[in-house]
């Protein structure tokens, strides 16, 4: 089995995106041939600092353009990182950590700072195990510190990039033009915005990630124009999605306006134009699409390069205020589109659609084989945790969330974080709320909640992830909701957990209506943090506890541990129980979790918690940082007798079995 560590970092949307993209295209060509891990080491060492240092450096691109321009001027021109190494201590025995227990045939950086950290591990000389390789996600305008590092290889997304380097010294050998590692997605979807003949208005993407303000008066602007049908993209800022739908009025053609969506590839290949800022990622998957792009800002550094690429290839132009966009598309449409066709053919020559597919090989053959990992459980663990009838020990978190509300990773990396930590069962519950009370209104507002009209795509994402999840980790993957029913004070205030959701469920329904339409379902209801949280902020949900009479006959179970938290009063009143993470960021795994002993299925889960025979809880731990077979290696540690409950053993300490 070969292996492939991918290193990012959360400074920029590129990153991410080209790391994930070539773990998607490994795993989609080579399933049963690699391994492929990705680990963000500055937020694994650095945590509140990275997230704060994360969001400096946001502000300063979005709202002091120049000010980072500068920055990015210092660290081009100096040898800023080389003489700060000792800032990175932390993650230098981090990363020798990981190295060490993991053992890649073949690393990637997808931010450059990484090479520096491996440079300075391997100072003594000792010779590498593994390749190395540079995904470099910046066009044109390509920051020294990319190419000032040692890296076997550096992958560029165009030939302009790679005269960059080649002006810089880099060797030829070294150099390597595969294009942007879009999704792969793009290789596989059809074009047919040109071929159908069609007559009518030209549809253009606007995605509303700069100049907010002027936004709405462009919008009513521009949906009055009867050559273009509009589809507007506002990511999870409410306020100005209201702004937006109060500006609509009588449209010439109809306008879609989309919140938040992980659909962008085919919203990219579904229509004629792009207006956006000149963001990496996004100009990348742009030119993927075959897309002309009009863009509207430009943050010096970085960026300057990504316009560059779409202006000096005629593949479309840059228009930074309102004014300047309507002439854009004035431009592109008179006089028989001959402006947007000659984008359109411009910006095929550059079209490397398959990118991420060719770095993958290109991996693929860089890394030498090695024996298989060991499986989910050795063997002999196994046979240990399996009883006669089937049944075996199952390491579950049923209490989730992910950026479809407040959490920091998608469905996809929620499966990949909680899959190589050897868990069994995964419920994924975003925060809704009940759209019929004020406090619910509000907090829809917010973006830090689902929203009705993100539930179908919800639904979707997590039901193409459940055979994914079962055939690379054999982890069940359930659907769910936690269900925010919020009052003015702690005691009017319950959330309540959906576990294995089939459909959506209104969130305006009452309490009681809302627990019959899960068991309806065939779900689980459970009370969600329903006693005092004492070990970090927030409100308080004691509806539940103060109503117990009425509640505990409905519900299945009640979170007798959440995140840090143990509700004693839970476990003295003998209430059926369960132990959740509260996941919102990948620390959060380090926390209180349930563990069954029963079969492998579903249902099976589900009968055994509302029952609450052979169900104990356990806080867990992992010291590898994003790695992981352990978890379910030391739930085998368990011993568990023949119709009797879990015995507690050393080294996985459990609490609050059941006696029944």
């Amino acid at each position: 089995m070969k292996k492939i560590l991918i290193f990012t970092a959360g400074f920029g949307e590129g990153h991410n995106t080209a790391a994930r993209n070539i773990r998607d295209a490994v795993e989609h060509i080579a399933p049963d041939e690699a391994k492929v891990e990705v680990l963000d080491l500055f937020d694994a060492c650095y945590g509140k600092l990275n997230d704060l240092v994360r969001k400096a450096y946001i502000t300063a691109i979005n709202r002091t353009p120049r000010v980072w321009g500068k920055i990015y001027s210092v660290i081009d021109g100096t040898q800023f990182v080389e003489s700060n190494m000792a800032m990175l201590a932390k993650m230098k025995r981090a990363m020798s950590d990981v190295l060490a227990e993991l053992e890649p045939d073949a690393v990637v950086s997808t931010y450059p700072i990484y090479n520096y950290v491996i440079d300075a591990i391997f100072s003594d000389g000792r010779p590498k195990s593994f390749s190395q390789s540079t995904v470099i996600t910046d066009s044109i305008t390509v920051n020294s510190i990319w190419y000032r590092c040692v890296s076997d290889y550096f992958l560029v997304a165009n030939g302009d990039t790679a005269n960059v380097l080649r002006n810089a010294g880099v060797p030829e050998q070294q150099m390597r033009i595969f294009g942007f590692p879009v999704t792969y997605r793009f290789a596989e979807m059809p074009d047919n915005r040109y071929r159908s003949g069609e007559k009518g208005p030209r549809r253009v993407l606007y995605l509303i990630n700069s100049g907010k303000k002027e936004a709405p008066a462009l919008v009513r602007r521009l949906c009055k124009r009867p050559d273009l049908q509009l589809t507007i993209i506002v990511g999870r800022d409410r306020t100005l999605r209201k702004e937006i739908e109060s500006e609509i009025k009588a449209p010439a053609n109809p306008v879609d306006i989309l919140g938040w969506s992980n659909r962008l590839p085919e919203l990219l290949m579904g229509h004629h134009l792009v207006i956006t800022k000149a963001g990496g990622a996004t100009v990348q998957e742009s030119i993927a699409a075959r897309t002309p792009v009009i863009i509207s800002q430009v943050v010096p550094g970085q960026e300057e390069g990504n316009a560059r690429l779409i202006v000096e290839n005629d593949c479309g132009c840059l228009a930074p205020d309102p004014e300047a966009l309507l002439e854009a598309l004035d431009g592109a449409f008179n006089h028989g589109e001959r402006r947007l066709q000659t984008w359109v053919t411009n910006i095929s020559k550059l079209s490397k659609p398959d990118a991420s597919l060719q770095i993958a090989r290109f991996l693929l053959e860089l890394a030498s084989p090695e024996n298989a990992p060991p499986k989910k459980l050795p063997h002999f663990l196994r046979t240990q945790s399996e009883g006669k009838d089937g049944r075996s020990i199952l390491l579950c978190d049923l209490h989730t969330h992910s950026v479809y509300s407040d959490g920091k990773l998608t469905v996809r990396e929620l499966v990949d974080f909680y899959g190589q930590r050897s868990f069994d069962v995964l419920c994924v519950t975003d925060h809704i709320c009940d759209h019929t009370s004020l406090i619910g209104k509000m907090t829809n507002l917010s973006g830090l909640v689902l929203t009705i009209d993100e539930v179908e795509e919800y639904f979707e994402t997590i039901e193409s992830e459940k055979k994914r999840a079962l055939e690379k980790y054999r982890m069940i993957l359930m659907a769910g909701f936690e269900f925010n029913k919020d009052g003015l004070a702690k005691k009017s205030s319950a959330h309540l957990l959906a576990v294995d959701l089939k459909a959506p469920i209104d969130p305006g329904l009452s309490i009681i209506q809302t627990i019959a339409e899960i068991h309806s379902q065939g779900g689980l209801a459970i009370a969600s943090h329903p006693h005092e949280v004492k070990t970090r902020w927030g409100k308080n949900t004691l509806f539940f506890w103060e109503n117990i009479d009425r509640y505990a006959p409905l519900l299945d179970a009640w979170e007798v541990a959440n995140r840090d938290d143990l509700f004693n009063p839970i476990g003295l009143k003998r209430l059926p129980f369960v132990a959740n993470s509260d996941f919102h960021k990948p620390k959060h795994i380090f926390s209180w979790k349930t563990v069954l002993f029963c079969n492998k299925d579903a249902e099976a889960i589900k009968q055994c918690i509302r029952v609450n025979r052979d169900v104990s809880i356990t806080l867990f731990r992992d010291h590898r940082i994003g790695f992981g077979y352990g978890a379910s290696e030391r739930a085998a540690r368990f011993d568990f007798a023949e119709n009797e409950s879990a015995k507690e053993v050393v080294e996985f300490p459990t609490y609050g079995i059941n006696l029944a």
